[in-house]
C-alpha cells in the first residue's frame, strides 16, 4: 500500500492562500527548488483539485514557467498528474488525467505498489481526502508570514484529527519544513 502525502506553503497565521488567490508572499530560492524537485521526484503522481490544477496548467507550459524555472517547469510539465473534478471536461496538460471521484479513486490508487502520491495545494481535495482517512503524511511548509486574512488550509475539515511530528526542516531562508504522520 502507497502513501499519500499532502504537501502545502502555510502562513504563520495558517492561510495557504491570500485574498484573491494570492501567492506572493511565497519565499521560493534555489533550496526551495532543489527541495521541490526531490518532492517530485519522490511520487508516482501529483494529485490535483480543479483550482490548483487550472493555476499550475496555465502557468508551468506557459514561456515565463519555463523561462522562470525551467527544471521545475521540465518536471511539472512531463510528471504524471490527476486532476480531481466534476465540472471539467478534459485535462489538456500533458500527462494529466482526469477523475470525477477522489476518494474511490484514491483508495484504489493507494492499494496499488508503487511511490507515494503527492496533493500540491488543493485545500479542498486535501479536506476530503482528510476526512475519508486517505492522507498518510502532511508536509506544511511554513513560511515566516503573517497574512491576517485568506483562504485558512484546513477551513473545511470538520472534525480533530491528532497527528505526529516526525520530521523537520529547516530552510535558510527562515521556513520550517514540518513533516506529520497519522498515528
Amino acid at each position: 500500500m502507497r502513501d499519500v502525502i499532502m504537501f502545502n506553503a502555510i502562513t504563520l497565521d495558517g492561510f495557504f492562500e491570500g485574498p484573491g488567490n494570492d501567492l506572493s508572499w511565497h519565499r521560493v530560492d534555489e533550496e526551495f527548488n532543489a527541495f521541490a524537485w526531490e518532492q517530485i521526484k519522490g511520487c508516482d503522481a501529483i494529485l490535483f483539485g480543479r483550482k490548483t490544477y487550472e493555476m499550475m496548467a496555465s502557468y508551468w507550459p506557459s514561456p515565463e514557467g519555463v523561462t522562470d524555472d525551467p527544471v521545475t517547469a521540465e518536471m511539472m510539465n512531463t510528471w504524471p498528474k490527476i486532476v480531481f473534478s466534476r465540472t471539467l471536461k478534459e485535462a489538456a496538460w500533458n500527462n494529466t488525467r482526469l477523475a470525477n471521484n477522489a476518494v474511490d479513486e484514491v483508495r484504489r490508487l493507494k492499494d496499488q505498489p508503487g511511490k507515494p502520491l503527492t496533493i500540491f495545494g488543493s485545500a479542498n481535495l486535501c479536506a476530503g481526502l482528510t476526512a475519508a482517512g486517505l492522507i498518510d503524511q502532511y508536509r506544511l511548509l511554513v513560511m515566516p508570514v503573517i497574512l491576517g486574512n485568506g483562504v485558512p488550509l484546513f477551513h473545511h475539515v470538520e472534525s480533530q484529527l491528532n497527528l505526529n511530528l516526525v520530521d523537520t526542516r529547516i530552510f535558510k531562508n527562515g521556513n520550517v519544513l514540518l513533516t506529520y504522520r497519522k498515528p
